[in-house]
């Protein structure tokens, strides 16, 4: 038996209707029609026939009908869905889901029942804290690029099966009545069919709001082949809240049947472990749902800008202005260093580095801001700030630096208070300008500022050599000139190092450090660095004795000299014959 949702874009917009097998029913805006869905100005009158068959689901578009009907992603006029299928009229999305009324095989074989009330978890050991880090970074994602709820919750159940690797299946119900829907299912091996979560698990854990439910239970030794193809023997359900739907995580799979009862005897902490993953996914979601609702309609697209440009977008925000278009934009690169580390160290505490990892965002966030840049995708922990558009700027590079030396600041900064929350924070910063395209994209209901083109590329790139070549903040060639000729040394300073060229690329780049004025590092000079230039020249020219006697004079902090001593060293101070002046790189 099957369901049909109905879902508009604005809140309160939301219909089901059952749909009982051999019945057809009609949807449009009609009064008359069996479902009428009056904000949706592309129904016509009559618009789709909806019947069940038991198995499946037939759509049909009426000949009345204006409108096209999309089903994955392309117009038809007629076709079949099943339980967690959708389709799309305008900008309503009609969902089918599955109606249970019965418990899965796992029923009556319940060795053992275990509740876990909120906090219960919350101290529990992850043995795989930095692949299940790597995954909750992966939420926001999840959240603001999903157009219809069908993506959404198929996002979610991949993200799960991500997180468990011992789960064979995952399913995302609601309550209906005495029964459950399935909103969704997924599972490893979709051969062996589709996912029955048990009611009496599923009622259990969703309608005692707060607390998650695991059942263990041993296979049905008088009915072998009814227990083998449920092929669970635990599953477990979290209640989750989809901004006014509540709703349930269902995660189930198969232990090795020796581990059956010391699971059920409550001696199998990773049940738990995944439990309390399964919790902080719903915690992060429902969060992030709920923040995601609350900014949609109070700040649109604002969230996005520096106050300058707010200020000139006025209060009447033209649309027109922040449609993608190519233009001239100078691109920086955030990334975090020491995640891994932090992560192996709290692994008890996965929210509370979620935390600190926000906090990181947000310093990056606040000096992209400061300097009148656009904050662009968040990218697990790294951030992206681009300048030069919506409006055209010739101090966009400058403007990026700035904010560049702002970041590197604030972490030098935390390092030296040990009780900060991001003292053990280090990162590392790509800038790169040129042309690419920059603007809006999504739809109505979801839409991302973002950046495109070779030059996003590359300040990534940059950033990823900030490892290799030991220094906080690298620049292209382009960045590098427009700072030399528009920034003051009291502000910042440029350092030559090289010309590289990166992995899979195939045009050399010289590339630069952007370092702090003398007075805040002392460690550098004016003169140091003007020595250190000289031996990039040589170095590029060839002549690497000289360039060794020029990069040894260096202070002994200054890890950037290593870059290039030691393949001058590795050739006894002598260019390869066939040298070109471009060091070439062997990893990203």
């Amino acid at each position: 038996m099957f369901d049909l949702i109905v879902s508009g874009p604005e809140p309160g917009q939301h219909l089901r209707q059952s749909l009982d097998d051999g019945n057809a029913i009609v949807a449009g805006r009609e009064d008359g029609v069996d479902v009428c869905i009056d904000w949706e100005s592309r129904l016509s009158r009559q618009h789709v026939r909806i019947t069940s068959n038991g198995d499946d689901v037939q759509v049909e578009k009426l000949e009345a009908a204006t409108n096209p009907v999309f089903h994955a992603g392309s117009p038809a006029d007629q076709f079949l869905v099943t339980g967690g299928d959708s389709f799309v009229i305008g900008s309503t999305v009609f969902r089918i889901v599955s109606r249970s009324t019965q418990d899965s095989p796992q029923h009556d074989g319940v060795l053992e029942e275990f509740r876990y009330e909120s906090g219960q978890l919350q101290h529990i050991q992850f043995s795989d804290a930095d692949k299940r880090i790597e995954v909750l970074t992966h939420l926001p994602q999840v959240i603001s690029d999903t157009g219809t709820e069908a993506d959404f919750y198929l996002r979610i159940a991949q993200l799960l099966l991500a997180g468990i690797p011992q789960a064979e299946a995952v399913a995302i119900v609601t309550l209906d009545g005495d029964g459950i829907g399935v909103l969704h299912w997924d599972r490893r091996n979709e051969t062996q069919g589709a996912v029955r979560p048990s009611t009496r698990l599923v009622r259990e854990a969703v309608r005692a709001e707060g607390r998650s439910v695991l059942h263990v239970w041993e296979p049905d030794r008088e009915n072998p082949q009814y227990t083998a193809t449920a092929g669970f023997n635990w599953a477990f359900c979290v209640p989750v809240s989809f901004v006014g739907e509540r709703c349930g995580l269902y995660v189930a799979g198969q232990l090795d049947p020796a581990n059956v009862s010391d699971a059920a005897a409550g001696r199998n902490s990773l049940l738990e472990s995944d439990v309390r993953f399964t919790e902080l996914v719903a915690e992060i979601v429902s969060s992030l749902r709920r923040l995601s609702a609350l900014e949609r309609h109070q700040a649109g697209l604002r969230q996005f800008f520096a106050p300058p440009i707010l200020e000139a977008l006025g209060d009447d925000l033209n649309s027109e202005i922040l449609e993608p278009r190519e233009c001239e934009v100078t691109v920086l690169f955030c990334d975090l260093r020491g995640f891994s580390r932090q992560a192996e160290s709290l692994a008890h505490d996965l929210t509370g580095l979620l935390s600190r990892v926000s906090q990181a965002l947000g310093v990056m966030t606040e000096q992209i801001l400061e300097f009148g840049g656009v904050t662009g995708d968040f990218q697990g922990d790294a951030a992206l700030g681009f300048w030069g558009w919506p409006f055209a700027s010739t101090s966009a590079p400058v403007d990026a630096c700035r904010a560049a030396l702002g970041i590197r600041a604030a972490f030098e900064e935390f390092s030296s208070l040990p009780d900060h929350p991001l003292t053990d924070f280090r990162m590392g910063i790509g800038i790169a300008h040129g042309l690419a395209v920059a603007g809006k994209i999504g739809t109505r209901e979801q839409v991302k500022i973002t950046v495109f083109g070779p030059v996003v590329n590359l300040a990534s790139r940059l950033e990823s050599m900030t490892s290799q070549l030991r220094v906080p903040v690298l620049l292209d060639e382009l960045s590098a000139a427009f700072v030399q000729d528009g920034m003051s040394r009291s502000e910042g300073r440029t350092r030559c190092l090289g010309r590289v060229l990166p992995v899979g690329m195939d045009t050399p780049v010289t590339i630069s450090e952007l370092l702090p004025p003398e007075d805040q590092y002392p460690l550098l000079t004016d003169a140091h660095i003007d020595q250190y230039e000289r031996g990039v020249k040589h170095f590029i020219a060839g002549q690497w004795e000289e360039a060794w006697q020029c990069l040894h004079s260096m202070p002994a902090g200054d890890r950037a000299q290593d870059f290039l001593s030691i393949p001058i060293v590795q050739n006894n101070r002598q260019a390869p014959a066939d040298w070109d002046g471009t060091l070439r790189l062997s990893t990203k």
